[in-house]
């Protein structure tokens, strides 16, 4: 840029932007007067240092006023130095600046080669480098008027050569690697790889083998160093923890260092040792230090051993305080049974017939406290016999509402939140009403104090990442309701034993860890599943799942369909098999007692001998029958004769054979021991009722197919 002066800013000419912005300043209120007095060396100086293109600056007189060329304004970044003091430019570097300035001024020239210089010229520090000399500028009179800095900033040289140093200093270790590599062999090895009870070693990710063990792997392994360095380190570790070495491999030769990596490795004797392994990579090799763990690790078996045992002893002292129980409860029950039978045997020899119905409603009172507690025993076995049936969780949370709120107590208010719409689950009713009972009256004892008790019904719908996570799920719909309280929580370990049988972290006497064990029973034989979600002192949340059930309409009864008869004039051919004898008997005459006629069989072979004489109306099994199949087998095979025959499965516990996690066929049913004969008769009479009504059906869509036909 040519620059235009006046006559008598003629030392201003060539001198580019910065030549402008001097000639137009106003310099009349600055140390150095008005422009047209200048001294001549001031002149001469300017003059030179806006002609230079070396990045140049002039600080002129006593305050060091600043001008510079254009080739510096670069330099400057977003600050300001025209007119300026030299040390207002640049405060924060004056420590170091200030001295040569002053050094100067004083007459002394230097010099100064890459000069590292911590710099705020754009509002930030930042690392930058310097080369510059500092020389002073003589006056009229020979004294020194002001200093020239010529600069070139070599930040970028700097970094350069530190780069190429860190690249030679690289290249120079992995030759020193490689050096080492082949001493290693040598048998003038370092005192610490000799005298390590550690096992060292140096292997190649390209090649897989060890490059050099130090004499503590023969120690702990058994291998000579040429045994190990010329075969794949691969071979030495246990089959099973190949995979995973190879994804470490992986991982290593990525940059990432592993520690603590505990794998097995093969020892010479064919026997295999826990090792932990610190290893480091350097391009493509390996440093590795090892440590043998097997001690430790057998001592944690022993450990894992020790309390297992000792859990079980806790267990069992548990079972025999329950068993110890139960015999007394049911002593006590069988005592109620005998003593009123005998009564009624000795009523009946004197002829005192009028107490018989009273005594006889005792006694039966007496087997239906029994029956309860063996229900409550099964559902802890997780081996109860289900009733499933079509059910609404809203209705019966609704049903139980009161109850659980006397359970609770005055101090725990309860809560529902029940979903709209919630979806039918197919289920035992009575089985989903202990079991929230049972939660609801453990999340009462979590708060002594008090607290808020939840119960929240809502639809979910589970992904197969989702199901993975409720362990033995299926994907699907599923019905949820919740339990939550803002009680004492649980730690982690002890949510992890929540559901064990017998655990229980109540005092003793107060709980046995039956609760929850059967809650966890009931949901898996119902196809679901139940989770805990707790932390100490920010409560509990129970979350049973169970299967959605879509609901089938019944289908309709004919207009001519005949009511039950009853009792005495029913009709039908039934057939009992039970291998017990006097239950076979007793429901043999209940049923013949109704009208019906009955063939009585102790095992699937006999009654499958009766079946080819006689066609029944209806088959009622006990499930657990001797000599080569069950119940369950039994009413398949009829079914392939009869498939519409109703069948009736009399057990005492749900056996795999019948309770298979889901639905059972149609006009087949269960019936639980020990059971009311009532219930017998009312379970026969409804089956019989339901196949009149499907085989009426059946013929007259056979006739209408005719017809059309």
């Amino acid at each position: 840029m040519k620059t235009t002066v006046t006559p008598s800013l003629t030392f201003l000419t060539g001198g580019g932007q910065m030549a402008a912005r001097i000639a137009q300043r106003d310099w009349r209120a600055t140390p150095l007067g008005p422009i047209e007095d200048w001294p001549a060396a001031l002149r001469t100086a300017l003059g030179l240092t806006l002609n230079s293109r070396f990045p140049s600056l002039l600080a002129w007189g006593p305050d060091l006023i600043s001008f510079h060329n254009d080739a510096y304004t670069p330099l400057l970044g977003d600050k300001a130095a025209l007119g300026l003091p030299f040390g207002t430019v640049w405060p924060e570097v004056w420590d170091t600046v200030g001295p040569i300035a002053a050094k100067a001024y004083a007459g002394e020239a230097s010099y100064y080669e890459d000069m590292p210089v911590l710099m705020e010229r754009h509002g930030y520090p930042e690392q930058a480098w310097f080369t510059f000399s500092c020389s002073p500028v003589r006056d009229d009179d020979g004294t020194v008027g002001g200093i020239l800095c010529t600069v070139t900033e070599t930040t970028g040289k700097v970094r350069a050569l530190a780069t190429l140093r860190q690249k030679e200093d690289t290249l120079r270790r992995l030759n020193d690697a490689l050096t080492h590599q082949v001493a290693a062999h040598a048998s003038d090895r370092e005192r610490l790889w000799r005298i390590s009870p550690d096992v060292m070693c140096a292997a190649s990710l390209a090649t897989g083998r060890f490059l050099t063990v130090n004499p503590a792997f023969t120690a702990s392994f058994g291998w000579t160093a040429e045994e190990a360095t010329t075969r794949p380190f691969l071979e030495l570790v246990y089959p099973e923890d190949r995979d995973d070495v190879l994804d470490k491999m992986h991982l290593l030769a990525a940059g990432t260092p592993l520690v603590g990596y505990e794998v097995r490795v093969q020892h010479k004797d064919g026997s295999y040792r826990w090792v932990s392994w610190t290893i480091s990579p350097e391009g493509e090799l390996l440093y590795g230090v090892a440590r043998d763990i097997t001690a430790e690790k057998h001592q944690a078996d022993a450990l894992r051993q020790a309390e297992e045992a000792l859990r079980q002893a806790q267990k069992m002292e548990a079972v025999g305080q329950l068993t110890g129980g139960l015999a007394h409860d049911f002593n006590n029950m069988l005592a109620g049974v005998t003593g009123h039978l005998e009564l009624m045997k000795l009523r009946l020899r004197m002829g005192q017939t009028g107490d018989l119905p009273t005594r006889i409603d005792a006694a039966l009172g007496v087997t239906q406290r029994a029956a309860a507690l063996t229900h409550r025993l099964l559902a802890f076995s997780r081996r109860q016999a289900l009733d499933p049936k079509p059910t609404s969780v809203n209705a019966l949370v609704m049903s139980m509402t009161d109850l659980i709120e006397r359970a609770a107590g005055p101090a725990i208010a309860v809560r529902t939140r029940l979903a709209t719409s919630l979806w039918t689950t197919l289920c035992d009713p009575n089985q989903l009403e202990s079991a929230l009972l049972n939660l609801a009256n453990n999340a009462r004892d979590a708060m002594p104090e008090g607290g808020l008790l939840v119960i929240e019904t809502e639809n979910v719908t589970l992904t197969p990442a989702q199901a993975r996570r409720h362990g033995d799920l299926r994907p699907g719909e599923y019905v949820q309701v919740s339990v939550r309280d803002n009680g004492a929580g649980m730690a982690p370990d002890v949510v992890a034993r929540a559901f064990d049988p017998f655990f229980t972290t109540k005092p003793m006497g107060q709980g046995t860890g039956l609760g929850l064990s059967m809650v966890y029973g009931f949901a898996h034989q119902s196809g679901g599943n139940v989770r805990i979600e707790s932390l100490p002192g920010q409560g509990t949340e129970v979350r049973l799942l169970l299967p959605r059930h879509l609901v089938e309409t019944a289908p309709a009864a004919g207009q001519d369909a005949e009511p039950p008869l009853a009792a005495g004039t029913r009709k039908g051919v039934v057939m009992v098999v039970d291998d017990e004898d006097d239950i076979r008997a007793v429901m043999s005459e209940v049923l013949e007692l109704q009208g019906y006629t009955v063939l009585a069989a102790c095992d699937a072979p006999q009654a499958l001998r009766l079946l080819k004489e006689t066609r029944p109306d209806m088959l009622v099994t006990d499930v657990g029958l001797p000599n080569g199949m069950n119940g369950r087998q039994l009413a398949d095979h009829v079914r392939t004769q009869w498939p519409q025959l109703p069948v009736l499965m009399v057990t005492g516990y749900a056996e795999s054979t019948v309770m298979k996690n889901e639905k059972l066929p149609a006009q087949m049913e269960i019936l639980t021991k020990p059971f009311a004969m009532n219930a017998l008769v009312d379970k026969v009479g409804a089956l019989l009722c339901q196949g009149q009504g499907v085989e009426a059906g059946t013929e007259a869509g056979t006739e209408t197919g005719a017809e059309a036909a």
